[in-house]
């Protein structure tokens, strides 16, 4: 049994649960490398504390489980058989006791409640996901090392929209090219939408890529990740076309002062509140505080939004093996916006930044 797997059921052991069912994709591929997206029909993980683990599949993902080195018990069923009947007589073989069931409850659907609740009488229902989110929020040494290489594709596809700027060209175009000199390098697939954004559009933090051309004098503001092996990586950078305006260079100056203040500040230790605290008092003494409207950054791994959230409020001690993004902007409304973000690693003295493309304002 894999480390994480063990660590789980060990949890199940001290909580007195009789079985986990893990139905995420996500929380499945973490715990037992097999990653599937079976749309509609039924992915599960059941573990349990002094049992072998069983993954539940649909038939046709039998064989890539075993392909992904599942070396335990598949469950494999077709669209005509009913699989909680047959996860049932699973457990009726076993002969276990069910008091106990661990379920991710904001994955979990009601209807699919409903289903486990018909087939299986417990005394409680209890939520796994705590412990996932710990579990996943630090990470391992293979899982740093895909990181890595995920953050130097992204810096590479930021360094492609920018090469491909040219008056005229529009928001659409730039993510064509972006994504095509990305999948020649072997990224099937991108953390997210790409979002390219010129002009008065980058005062959108999440603003609709479209047809809009770039102009002389623009911001224009990438955003991009990609997903290798099953993990994610994310980077902002945003560029000006043209000479920019004393405006532009003061809002862009002031985010990237304040990236570089959370950076300084994120270390094994310190409080998660304090790295959003560092970007956002350098932008708020800036005067630009009203438009700095969001937190600093997410964890980032398996998923393109982790734990720990890196908003203000949050205590928790920053540990070795964390990744998250650090990623302070400045939206104003008729003029633009700026953003400014990295994957960083905390290392066990400080901090490693992932991303590297450069930061100082590149002016084309």
């Amino acid at each position: 049994m894999n480390q994480r797997l063990h660590s789980f059921s060990q949890w199940l052991q001290e909580q007195h649960i009789s079985f986990a069912l893990i139905t995420s994709t996500p929380n499945v591929f973490y715990l037992s490398g097999f990653y599937s997206d079976p749309h509609e029909r039924l992915l599960a993980l059941l573990v349990f504390p002094n049992e072998e683990p069983v993954i539940v599949c649909p038939q046709m993902e039998v064989e890539q489980a075993k392909h992904s080195g599942w070396a335990y018990s598949l469950i494999g069923y077709s669209d005509t058989d009913h699989p909680w009947e047959l996860i049932a007589n699973y457990l009726k073989k076993l002969a276990l006791p069910i008091e106990k069931v661990a379920v991710e409850k904001s994955h979990l659907s009601l209807e699919r409640y409903e289903q486990l609740h018909a087939y299986f009488t417990a005394r409680s229902v209890l939520n796994a996901e705590e412990k996932l989110r710990q579990l996943r929020m630090i990470k391992d040494e293979k899982e740093i090392a895909i990181l890595r290489q995920a953050a130097a594709l992204a810096d590479f596809g930021v360094e492609v929209g920018v090469q491909t700027i040219a008056e005229g060209k529009t928001e659409l175009d730039i993510i064509a090219t972006i994504e095509h000199e990305l999948k020649k390098k072997g990224v099937r697939e991108m953390s997210f939408a790409t979002m390219v954004l010129t002009g008065e559009k980058t005062a959108a933090p999440h603003g609709v890529p479209d047809l809009t051309a770039i102009q002389q004098g623009d911001f224009v503001l990438f955003d991009l990740g990609v997903v290798l092996d099953g993990y994610c990586s994310d980077i902002t950078r945003t560029v000006c076309f043209g000479k920019p305006t004393e405006e532009q260079k003061r809002i862009y100056e002031t985010v990237l002062a304040a990236q570089q203040a959370a950076i300084a500040a994120a270390k094994p230790g310190a409080i998660v509140g304090a790295i959003d605290k560092a970007a956002r008092q350098m932008i708020e003494e800036a005067g630009y505080g009203s438009y700095f409207t969001h937190r600093v950054g997410h964890g980032l791994g398996i998923e393109i939004h982790e734990y720990p959230s890196m908003n203000a409020t949050n205590p928790m001690p920053l540990a070795q093996g964390m990744v998250f993004t650090i990623e302070p902007g400045i939206y104003v409304p008729s003029v633009g916006g700026v953003r400014i973000e990295d994957d960083v690693l905390i290392t066990d003295t400080g901090v490693e930044v992932l991303t590297n493309y450069p930061k100082e304002l590149i002016i084309l």
